[in-house]
């Protein structure tokens, strides 16, 4: 018997749809059936209110509110059942929640408590007691901070987030979070209590040392507790004047520098009721701008798992140092014992040098460096709260006793993301790099899309995301967190005149002009765009879309009537593997080439958006001007021939990928060319930055896929697979981060965990495994795997707005198996290798598709 049912119905692109700041937010739902080729006629949706509509429509991602605007506060319940063009009707989904947060700044009642001024440094601690005067039915804590914040209730932890609020471009946009405590008060007295550190607002941050105070001097809670009682009355507890504050435990606490505690000074019962508060001084009450505070579009920052030591190692001098086996963004839990006061001291590293000692440079102005003073008298167990480190290795000293690495363990911690995307081959070198891949991205989702997690940098680089963006699509359920990087990124473009080089924007050097540049400000047109092409969310391109045209029309002025973009300062195809260790910008790409080529690939993006947002007259304009910029791209770089000035790989990749070499004869020359550059130079890689996300695909387009194979198995320096034979467990900043003796690069742009030039992971997806969209959403699949490189078999799935769908590949003594896993309510266009042109076109399912020779059969 076939069944049909349907999911619990979403909300936006909330993972936990609690304190939304959506109105009206939008509903989606996954199918699922064995019905074969089952598409969706109509649906009904119900709300808890009774509310009810039935609508004729295929549509089931990102639908329409069906109801009234939900008021703030207002809890809701959704549920759904579907019907098929084949007259199949589900029963009704379980019902799904979702609760609106604080929607209008007129609903902030809650002043900003900051500890005393010269409570400053470390983080202190903040309390208020309060009482309830009936049963409590619902409470509810709303609650962000100048600075990073933990807060207990009645003497427990209120939620799981890591370095709340996050960092968002603070001025700007201050992501407040929604915590249910309904079961952690109690009738009678009550306390809530709070830990602040300094964190983005006011702590240290940026290379070259730095710069502090970024958004102001001084640390501060912001919290509103709403308590319902069962008797209909109704009190809130705000930061008002009536906060208490005290130095804590923590002495210091850094980002970078690291964290230090001592156990000694933690008052017992601090945010418990009873507590004698009375040495404890009066909190300030400092004002704030409500209008600024915004839900969150995505989770939080979490303890992600938990890592044993793989070794333990002895270092040249003696030291104790900790072998993780992966590198990872997190901090180090330990369990010790030991007498008060004496101190345990941790060190982390990504790699060891050549002695076998933490390499340090690479961190640069990072200390990275925690410290705990024990209490004494039994076991404690401790991790720092508000610092994270990049590493893989950890030094420990001043261990009480023998060191049982037992009680050690590392705590990966980064935004909280469902992973939605899987590959493997035949090969265990390239799963290996896929999973360099992965955990690079996981290390630097640490709240927003960073550069590196380990050194003085960690800012959100445009030109990183731009290029891997739709690698990080697939691997994880990230348009909820870039959806807010994204609305960052407009703010600051609003405010600058530009897209600056990195969002949040901070003043430092040698970047306090704010020049507009090639692929790193292109991130404003090209990230909303692969957001749109991977979830079908075409409200996120009408968010974007007067920032997305901003960027073109200003871009646009700076190449003038001449349609090229060569003045100004660039960074140019970044890293390119000749560059200097010092200079990284001496690319062999001429800069103007790289920047037209985004003009022109950016300006067709912006026409296509336009088209999709029904502004008929805008895509006529911006059509137009990449009509324009390519035939100057053309005229300018390209010989009749069709040579590419600079006779680079990633010259022709842009020209070929970007559609700047018009077809037919010179077009085949590009390739031929760009085929013949990589031959010659051994099959390694001669891209940076910009050209290595595109450089396989323009392999594959010109008939070349062969040579793409032979540049993604090299595993001689510089490749790929070169920093996975030197033990490699992320992506490196740079080819040669290691040299091939164990050394350290070194130029000081040396990092050991960077995802950038792991883009390469999205050809992977889509051509060796052979899975990509058709349609936004993956609304229809293109399955067209290019198998090669010796590959015997390779499969990739993906969790698609629309249910899993996966492509796996093998040869057999028989000949080869294509299967295809296709998710309801969707169609696939199926490219056999070798086979016509034409594709064979099938629905939902599972199809099996054998080719014996010749002969294909189809099951």
């Amino acid at each position: 018997m076939s069944s049909l049912r349907v999911e619990p119905v979403t909300f936006e692109h909330h993972r936990e749809p609690f304190g939304i700041g959506e109105a009206a937010p939008r509903l989606s739902w996954v199918v699922r059936t064995d019905l074969p080729g089952w598409l969706q006629r109509a649906y009904d949706v119900e709300l808890g209110d009774g509310t009810a509509a039935r609508v004729v429509s295929g549509e089931s991602v990102l639908v329409p509110w069906p109801g009234r605007p939900l008021r703030s506060r207002e809890r809701v319940a959704v549920r759904v059942r579907v019907e098929g063009h084949d007259g199949s009707v589900s029963g009704w989904s379980a019902w799904s929640w979702a609760e609106a947060g604080l929607l209008d700044p007129a609903d902030w009642t809650a002043g900003a408590a900051a500890p005393p001024r010269d409570l400053l440094g470390g983080a202190p601690l903040l309390r208020r007691d309060f009482h309830t005067r009936a049963p409590v039915a619902s409470a509810r804590l709303y609650v962000t901070a100048h600075g990073l914040y933990e807060v207990e209730v009645n003497g427990t932890p209120v939620g799981d987030d890591v370095l709340a609020p996050g960092w968002t471009s603070y001025h700007h946009r201050l992501r407040y979070r929604t915590h249910d405590v309904t079961g952690l008060l109690r009738e009678g007295g009550n306390t809530i209590g709070a830990t602040l550190a300094e964190g983005w607002y006011t702590g240290r941050y940026g290379f070259h040392g730095g710069v502090a105070e970024i958004y102001g001097d001084r640390t501060a809670l912001i919290a509103q507790l709403e308590i319902a009682y069962t008797d209909g009355g109704r009190d809130v507890v705000t930061t008002d004047g009536r906060w208490r504050s005290a130095q804590g435990p923590v002495t210091s606490a850094g980002l970078y520098d690291g964290e230090t505690h001592d156990a000694r000074l933690l008052p017992a019962g601090w945010s418990s009721p009873g507590f004698d508060e009375t040495a404890w001084r009066p909190a300030d009450l400092l004002s704030h701008d409500p209008a600024v505070l915004v839900a969150p579009t995505g989770p939080p920052v979490r303890r992600i798992e938990t890592i044993s030591p793989a070794a333990v190692l002895t270092g040249p001098d003696g030291e104790t140092i900790l072998d993780f086996g992966q590198n990872i963004a997190g901090r180090l839990r330990i369990r010790v014992q030991g007498p008060a006061g004496h101190a345990v001291s941790l060190r982390h590293a990504e790699v060891l040098d050549e002695n076998g000692a933490l390499a340090l440079r690479p961190l640069r102005h990072a200390a990275a460096h925690d410290t705990y003073l024990l209490r004494g008298g039994g076991v404690e167990e401790w991790e720092p709260r508000f610092t994270v480190h990049g590493f893989r290795y950890a030094q420990v000293d001043g261990w009480p006793g023998p060191l049982d690495p037992a009680d050690v363990v590392a705590v990966v911690c980064h935004t909280d993301l469902r992973r939605i995307g899987f590959f493997a081959s035949s090969d265990p070198r390239l799963d290996r790099l896929h999973e360099n891949v992965v955990w690079s991205m996981r290390g630097n989702f640490v709240d927003l899309p960073t550069d590196c997690p380990q050194r003085d940098e960690r800012l959100g680089w445009t030109g990183d995301l731009q290029v891997f963006a739709p690698t990080a699509a697939f691997l994880y359920d990230c348009a909820g967190p870039l959806a807010s990087w994204l609305a960052d990124l407009a703010a600051e473009q609003r405010a600058l005149g530009t897209v600056p080089l990195y969002v949040p924007w901070i003043p430092l050097d040698p970047f306090r002009e704010i020049p507009p540049t090639a692929a790193w400000g292109d991130a404003a047109v090209v990230v909303p765009w692969v957001l749109h092409e991977r979830t079908g969310d075409l409200g996120l391109l009408r968010a974007q879309y007067a920032s997305m045209t901003a960027w073109v029309d200003q871009i646009a002025g700076l190449a003038g009537e001449s349609r090229l973009w060569d003045s100004g300062p660039q960074l140019g195809d970044w890293l390119d593997p000749t560059a200097p260790p010092e200079r990284p910008f001496e690319a062999q790409t001429d800069p103007a080439l790289v920047a037209t080529a985004y003009l022109a690939r950016s300006a067709r993006l912006v026409a296509e958006t336009a088209a999709l947002l029904g502004l008929a007259d805008d895509a006529a304009r911006y059509h137009d001007l990449a009509d324009q910029v390519t035939a100057a791209f053309d005229a300018a770089y390209t010989t009749a021939e069709g040579k590419v000035t600079g006779d680079s790989q990633t010259a022709y990749a842009l020209a070929l990928r970007f559609g700047l070499v018009d077809g037919g004869r010179r077009r085949a020359y590009a390739g031929e060319r760009l085929a013949e550059l990589v031959r010659a130079n051994g099959h390694r890689i001669g891209t940076g930055f910009v050209g290595t996300p595109l450089v396989c695909d323009a392999l594959t387009d010109v008939g070349a896929a062969a040579d793409a194979y032979r540049l993604l198995l090299q595993t001689g320096c510089p490749s790929w697979l070169y920093a996975v034979t030197m033990g490699a467990t992320t992506i490196w900043e740079r080819w040669d981060s290691m040299l091939p003796d164990g050394a350290v690069n070194p130029g000081e742009m040396t990092s050991f965990n960077h995802y950038a030039l792991g883009a390469v992971a999205d050809w992977m997806h889509r051509t060796v495994a052979g899975l990509a969209p058709a349609e936004p959403g993956y609304r229809r699949l293109t399955v067209r795997p290019v198998p090669g490189g010796g590959l015997t078999h390779a499969r990739a799935r993906h969790e698609t707005p629309y249910g899993p769908a996966e492509v796996s590949w093998a040869y057999t003594d028989d000949g080869f198996t294509l299967e295809v896993t296709v998710p309801p309510n969707t169609r696939a266009d199926v490219h056999l290798p070798g086979g016509a042109d034409r594709p064979v076109e099938v629905g939902s399912g599972r199809h099996v598709f054998s080719l014996h020779g010749t002969r294909l059969v189809i099951e």
